[in-house]
């Protein structure tokens, strides 16, 4: 089972499609059996059973895409968890907020809290069914979302994010929007593209990874790099990755403070400062005062020993046991997902 900080996700079983009233109570309730206790709706003329966990966030996006009669497809941050991206899962205000399944349907829908409805322009290359559902492609579903969401780093967030899960990189997304014609938003998405990274693995190292280059003033470091003693062993894998200074930092969120994860933690830092890397954490709540984040992470770099490549007992160079890992991009290319993503 894929750990919930995964940013691939895999779809649970047992979801549910809506259906139609049926009079002979074969392919769906009957009227009179509709407007029981059995049946719950989820469109004008469409039901699923009570008992289906309507909370579930795959199901959300099954009921509402149930509403698209003629042409049209789930779009936005809804299409991009149903191609697998984890950190999609319908929530605002730190989860807390469910947000309404995005829509871009050629056709009116009475209005409803449960979904959003654009009727912009949708290419016929822009979708298609996927695994029953129709949705768009990638990268459309990527640029509705971006324009969607206000803050500029968070719609860079979800540029990273969406890299994370290996679905696009950051060059080819770039690429997209570059050939888009005037639409709302083009600029929001546009900018967020220059600070969109494809190295990040969850919203929060994002976050902070912003706060070293935006807020703090620092250089770009390298982020998730394997750091190696100079036998070839495994130091750690920091989120951020100074090599210049020699400095090191980590977002921790709640799933460290667990006591097996709380000792690998505080084993894996002191594995980086026996080799002359030091070290800085973040954690939760930290990224809410950003003038905290910012004063820990220059108290940290002024604190490390800028050695010359010569002099220190580390290295960012992989053994020849341990090929450096592919990018996200050079995945894409490698697996033919990066033509399909040009093309469409």
């Amino acid at each position: 089972m894929a750990h919930r900080w995964d940013p691939r996700c895999i779809r649970p079983p047992g979801l549910v499609a809506p259906v139609a009233i049926d009079p002979t109570g074969v392919r769906g309730p009957t009227r009179h059996q509709a407007a029981g206790p059995y049946w719950r709706q989820t469109a004008p003329g469409r039901y699923v059973p009570r008992d289906v966990d309507g909370t579930v966030v795959e199901q959300r996006i099954v009921e509402q895409a149930g509403r698209i009669r003629s042409y049209g497809a789930v779009t936005g941050w809804a299409a991009l968890r149903w191609h697998g991206a984890t950190f999609f899962d319908g929530t605002s205000a730190g989860g807390h907020e469910e947000l309404p399944v995005p829509l871009v349907v050629h056709s009116k829908l009475r209005p409803d809290p449960r979904f959003t409805l654009t009727e912009e322009q949708l290419s016929c290359t822009e979708w298609s069914w996927v695994d029953g559902l129709p949705v768009t492609t990638v990268q459309r579903a990527l640029f509705d979302e971006v324009r969607r969401i206000d803050s500029v780093r968070e719609k860079a967030n979800a540029i990273s994010m969406a890299a994370a899960a290996r679905l696009i990189s950051v060059q080819l997304f770039g690429t997209y929007v570059a050939m888009r014609g005037p639409w709302t938003g083009i600029q929001g998405a546009r900018d967020a593209v220059r600070l969109a990274v494809d190295g990040c693995r969850s919203p929060q190292e994002f976050r902070m990874y912003l706060v070293w280059r935006l807020d703090a003033e620092l250089p770009t470091p390298l982020l998730n790099r394997e750091v190696y003693d100079l036998d070839g062993n495994l130091v750690g894998i920091p989120d951020l990755l100074d090599v210049e200074a020699g400095l090191g930092g980590e977002y921790q969120g709640e799933d460290h403070k667990d006591g097996q994860r709380h000792r690998e933690d505080v084993e894996r830092e002191e594995r980086f400062r026996d080799h002359g890397l030091e070290f800085f954490e973040v954690v939760g709540g930290d990224l809410a005062r950003r003038q905290l984040v910012v004063d820990r992470m220059r108290h940290a770099r002024a604190r490390a020993k800028f050695l010359p490549p010569e002099s220190r007992a580390w290295t960012t160079e992989s053994p020849p046991s341990r090929p450096r890992p592919e990018t996200v991009h050079e995945y894409l290319v490698r697996t033919g997902r990066a033509d399909r993503l040009w093309r469409s």
